[in-house]
């Protein structure tokens, strides 16, 4: 199986500089790293590399996205916006989403990433892929910035695969653990793309991703929120994709899969609650690509966003594309031994009750379908 691999050292030079967490320093706020550094991403790309597994993958290169792949998400002012803070000092693109000097043009080299995983894709060049992209982007919305995300990738990419290859229906499976509200708000009213999200209940943004936002008059049931409580561990997450996921997406019958791969759900990430680690995500890669197979010949593109353990990060994201290539390196987690009896995962009553809630909406999937 052919697997690739979109990375670009310049994704790293995002500046988010003179933070303290999500915060501007300043005052009585001493000066820290922001949360999303560098290497929160560099660190899994080097253990890919140093595991062996980075030489038997296939190298795909970004290149920057065309105007028009961007405007078929974000409007032009909005990207005008970017490029003018890019041309100065930086700024402010949103809510808690800023960018540097020159972020513009790395900001628009990751869309490109992502344009180049689902082209490779599509193509057959690879069987699937991972795209290790930063900034992050599943909660840029069309007309701003949040959240540490500038331009909307998966969602960029969806509209790409769309207008440029003719695909007809997209599915964005988002297990990041905060929600995907950029792609429930481009989506929103459009069932020729899917979205799901399974994230921690209010956690960011904390007024989005509730069960009953299932869509507009024209989609509805075509957005699906799996807003889990806080604590979490696998079993929840099982819950939410056999319940929900598996039966909507095997029915909805993509032409594409594309997954917002965010790794902070795992037990020791700054900026959530829930308790996965990296046989977590080995599971849930196992279940997509499944899923892949059974809707839509596989097609799988698999986009990181967020994600701030530093420690924890490299071991997840490194068990995800084991997974998908077929390939292990035999390197072991060393914080599996923590996290595997993690009494957080047996599922709980009041969790299964959010999934319980989140299948109704598959039901409206259905009908409409």
């Amino acid at each position: 199986m052919a697997t690739g691999f979109v990375w670009d050292e310049r994704f790293m030079w995002h500046q988010m500089d003179g933070y303290a967490g999500i915060m501007p320093s300043g005052g009585m706020l001493q000066p820290a790293q922001h949360f999303d550094h560098p290497d929160t991403k560099r660190r899994l790309k080097n253990l890919i590399e140093v595991s062996g597994l980075m030489a038997q993958l296939t190298p795909l290169h970004a290149k920057p996205a065309p105007r028009e792949a961007l405007e078929r998400v974000h409007e032009g002012a909005y990207i005008d916006r970017v490029k003018t803070l890019s041309e100065g000092q930086g700024g402010e693109t949103g809510i808690f989403a800023p960018i540097g000097p020159g972020g513009f043009d790395i900001a628009n080299l990751c869309a490109g990433g992502a344009l180049a995983a689902v082209d490779a894709v599509i193509n057959g060049a690879v069987d699937n892929v991972y795209a290790l992209l930063r900034p992050a982007g599943h909660h840029a919305e069309p007309d701003m910035g949040k959240g540490f995300c500038v331009f909307a990738n998966a969602s960029i990419a969806a509209r790409h695969a769309q207008a440029v290859h003719g695909l007809g229906k997209i599915a964005i499976i988002d297990w990041d653990v905060h929600h995907g509200n950029g792609a429930q708000k481009i989506f929103w009213d459009d069932p020729s793309v899917l979205t799901l999200s399974i994230h921690q209940d209010r956690c960011f943004p904390p007024d989005s991703g509730m069960v009953d936002e299932i869509g507009g008059p024209s989609a509805e049931g075509f957005n699906i929120n799996v807003p889990l409580p806080g604590g979490c561990g696998y079993g929840a997450y099982e819950a939410a994709f056999t319940q929900v996921v598996e039966p909507a997406v095997e029915a909805y019958k993509p032409d594409l899969i594309i997954v917002s791969s965010g790794l902070d759900a795992g037990g020791w990430d700054p900026l959530a609650r829930m308790s996965l680690y990296s046989e977590s995500f080995k599971s849930l890669t196992q279940k997509v690509m499944a899923l892949a197979d059974a809707t839509c010949g596989g097609r799988l593109a698999v986009l990181h966003e967020g994600g701030y353990d530093i420690a924890m990060i490299p071991f997840m994201g490194l068990r995800i594309v084991e997974t998908l290539s077929g390939i292990s390196t035999g390197v072991e987690d060393p914080f599996a031994m923590i996290f595997a009896e993690d009494p957080a995962h047996p599922l709980r009553p009041h969790q299964q009750e959010v999934v319980s809630q989140a299948k109704a909406v598959v039901e409206t999937l259905k009908a409409a379908l």
